[in-house]
């Protein structure tokens, strides 16, 4: 006898579901004309796997987040996560990673520079259980990055080297944006992991201490078919500041280190303005020394912006009341260092730690600070 129920009928009308087995996570801004041929690339590199693709997008002003979307409404194995508000590589492979929905996840670029066809490769060393993390590795035998220009390559030979010698890592290419893992071990790291920054791979490597199985692959890596490169020259001090996180095995945070970074310019900003204000245009030393305040404040505030603080980077009128707040916030840091320094001082400790204590609590108030009231979350 055939049941011929509504719930019946509904259920042989619709095939078994397949669960899926791999999520690849894909970070975008201003990809628009690369997101489709990719989402063909890895349809033909995935034939026979249940796969999904996730594009996080950071509001890209080309649209991207549009293209995607289109997509997703005519296959849905395409996903879209539009991020506003938030920038940064980093954060947005975890959050992707996160909002996934198979037992492995891929985390690849969006330009095409990455080889789809090891994907399955890679997969198949996860399922297998003969590793945790599959890295796509430049640097072993049978691969290359022959694409790089001599600056690039020179760059990120010396960037692999500081990886692996101050964190005592071994993998060959800590620094590839290429690499499969599992998602359980992923979600155990998560929180760990800094959501800023462009090293995703390395943070992973850094705070998994040893505990992961890792096996590398080669692939080529490609050049780029459209849009611009998202590397520039502040990407050197965050890895310089991710680096200094993981070494100190994240008792100072990635935003911290940065922070203090953008602050030691500062030093250097004074002593310069109040040379030239004092020497050059001869004016008294307390005007000399309100003015170096003043426009290292300012540099700092600016670097912050741009860098510390480029996910939540303030913009239009915010950037003059966040100034008008930095000034505040700095001026009592200031009172903080020297109430500090003069405690510790006149407990007959020696004067250039009684300076160091008194700095280190003036860059622990305005970190703080800043970060509640300046660059607050909204």
């Amino acid at each position: 006898m055939i049941d011929a129920s509504p719930a019946a009928v509904a259920t042989r009308a619709q095939p078994a579901a397949v669960p899926l087995q791999l999520s690849v996570v894909v970070p975008t801004f201003n990809e628009r004309d690369n997101v489709e041929l990719l989402f063909r690339k890895l349809e033909a590199a995935l034939a026979g796997v249940a796969w999904e693709v996730i594009f996080v997008d950071d509001n890209s002003p080309d649209g991207t987040w549009q293209v995607v979307r289109e997509m997703a409404r005519r296959d849905p194995r395409a996903r879209c996560i539009r991020r506003i508000g938030r920038r940064g590589l980093s954060g947005a492979c975890i959050e992707g990673i996160l909002a996934s929905g198979a037992p492995f996840a891929a985390v690849m670029d969006a330009d095409l520079q990455h080889d789809e066809t090891q994907l399955a490769k890679m997969l198949s060393l996860l399922e297998s259980n003969a590793a945790d993390l599959v890295i796509g590795s430049r640097y072993i035998e049978g691969g290359s990055a022959d694409s790089f220009d001599r600056q690039r390559a020179g760059i990120s030979a010396i960037a692999t080297q500081v990886a692996q010698k101050a964190l005592k890592i071994e993998v060959a290419d800590p620094m590839s944006g290429f690499f499969m893992i599992r998602r359980d071990r992923f979600e155990q790291l998560a929180p760990e992991l800094s959501t800023q920054g462009f090293k995703i791979l390395l943070d992973v490597i850094a705070t998994a201490r040893g505990s992961l199985r890792i096996v590398e692959v080669p692939f080529t890596f490609g050049s780029r078919l459209h849009g611009e490169s998202k590397l520039d020259s502040m990407v050197a001090l965050d890895f310089l500041g991710l680096v200094l996180a993981k070494f100190s095995h994240d008792v100072l945070s990635l935003r911290f280190i940065l922070f203090a970074l953008v602050g030691s310019t500062g030093v250097v900003v004074h002593f310069v303005t109040l040379f030239v204000v004092l020497k050059l245009f001869e004016q008294p030393f307390a005007e000399a020394q309100g003015a170096a305040a003043l426009v290292a404040m300012t540099s700092n505030f600016i670097l912050n912006n741009f860098l510390t603080y480029r996910d939540q980077r303030l913009k239009g009128f915010a950037i003059v009341r966040g100034l008008l707040l930095f000034y505040l916030v700095c001026g009592v840091g200031l009172l903080a260092n020297v109430g500090v320094a003069f405690a510790v001082y006149n407990e007959h400790i020696t004067w250039w730690l009684a300076g160091a204590a008194g700095a280190l609590m003036g860059v622990v108030w305005n970190y703080a600070m800043s970060g509640l009231f300046v660059w607050r979350k909204r």
